[in-house]
């Protein structure tokens, strides 16, 4: 089939490669219409790397996607040909101890799509664990379903926070999963969240949203911002999901005591961490690795119209422009959130 191929660090290719679409009996064949194009996607095209996952080898890029099943395994009955579908991309060994313990996503072999060395989904079909595909709800767009999967990371960061309603939260980087858990956070009970970066586009993006109230730090320190609008007590979550090692500076002063720092980012460098000022305060921290038992709820909540990702994809190109697609993204515009690829002759 063809698909979009990270050939090297760089180079991108549109090309045939055989991919294995052998059908088990607990599987699902899904034709694939829409795929989001992924930080870690353009991290790789870029890098080569992501920590310890090299790319050694060609590999299909994407893993945020939404699709329409064509085949149905033999032992499958909760889909059927024709349903409208999105998928959780990690397939995880069911019978690990991580598993059992309900923390697939830190099983150590796990496959997840186009993380080296497994190939992504940026090709006309593909073979999926029907336990990890959910039927789309009949509001819910090929667009939205493929949003998702960014959106289960916010679920996650708002799930490990253990948010009580009317909670103040704050959240380090506008980028897309910023935002994600920005919405997560308000959806889990958060009176107002403060969404802060440098970036004065994104933060307009942000703000559009209810709840959402923009920070930049270019102009306001954040912890000036923070203590004056909580009386000098501090946020009751902080999310940390720029992945800057400079974000760290004065972390602990926006927690409120007892509070809890929620770690979402990945820092490329070392950070430099406060635990006195994390033990003075006894803030509870939390680390997030993709998502657990969580994007069929975070699907139930775009579905209810809580929360509304539409405003967030910012342009799709067709799978012939990929390439362009993911040049356009590794270009980083301020203005850009979320760029989808949409499979030929397909529609949403």
């Amino acid at each position: 089939m063809e698909a979009l191929v990270l050939e090297q660090k760089g180079v991108l290719s549109l090309r045939e490669i055989d991919l294995p679409l052998e059908l088990g009996p607990d599987d699902v064949k899904i034709r694939i219409n829409t795929v989001g194009v992924c930080g870690s996607d353009v991290h790789y095209y870029t890098h080569g790397a992501i920590g310890p996952f090299v790319l050694r080898e060609p590999m299909v890029l994407g893993h945020e996607a939404a699709g329409t099943v064509v085949e149905v395994g033999a032992n499958v009955q909760t889909l059927a040909v024709g349903d409208r579908v999105c998928m959780e991309p990690g397939i995880p060994n069911l019978s690990s101890r991580a598993s059992k313990l309900g923390i697939y996503n830190v099983d150590p072999s796990v496959r997840f799509w186009a993380t080296p060395p497994i190939h992504g989904v940026l090709t006309p079909f593909v073979v999926h664990p029907a336990a990890f595909t959910y039927k789309l709800p009949d509001n819910v767009s090929f667009a939205e379903g493929a949003m998702v999967e960014p959106f289960a990371i916010g679920m996650q960061a708002a799930a490990r926070a253990r948010i009580s309603p009317g909670d103040v939260a704050v959240v380090i980087g506008c980028g897309p999963i910023g935002i994600m858990v920005a919405l997560a956070a308000l959806a889990g009970g958060c009176s107002r969240v403060y969404v802060s970066d440098f970036s004065a586009d994104k933060l307009a993006i942000a703000g559009r949203y209810q709840g959402i109230i923009p920070v930049n730090i270019g102009e306001r320190a954040l912890k000036d911002v923070v203590l004056a609008e909580t009386d000098g007590w501090g946020a009751d979550v902080v999310f940390e999901a720029s992945g800057s090692p400079k974000a760290y500076n004065g972390l602990f002063d926006l927690v409120r005591p007892g509070g809890a720092l929620v770690m979402v980012g990945l820092p490329v460098d070392p950070v430099t961490f406060d635990v006195s000022g994390a033990i003075a305060k006894e803030v509870r921290i939390e680390t997030v690795f993709r998502y657990a038992n969580i994007f069929d709820r975070a699907l139930q909540l775009i579905a209810s119209g809580k929360v509304d990702l539409k405003p967030l994809i910012t342009d799709t190109f067709n799978f012939n422009d990929s390439i362009k697609a993911f040049e356009r993204a590794a270009s980083a515009r301020p203005t850009d959130v979320k760029l989808q690829i949409l499979m030929e002759g397909e529609g949403n």
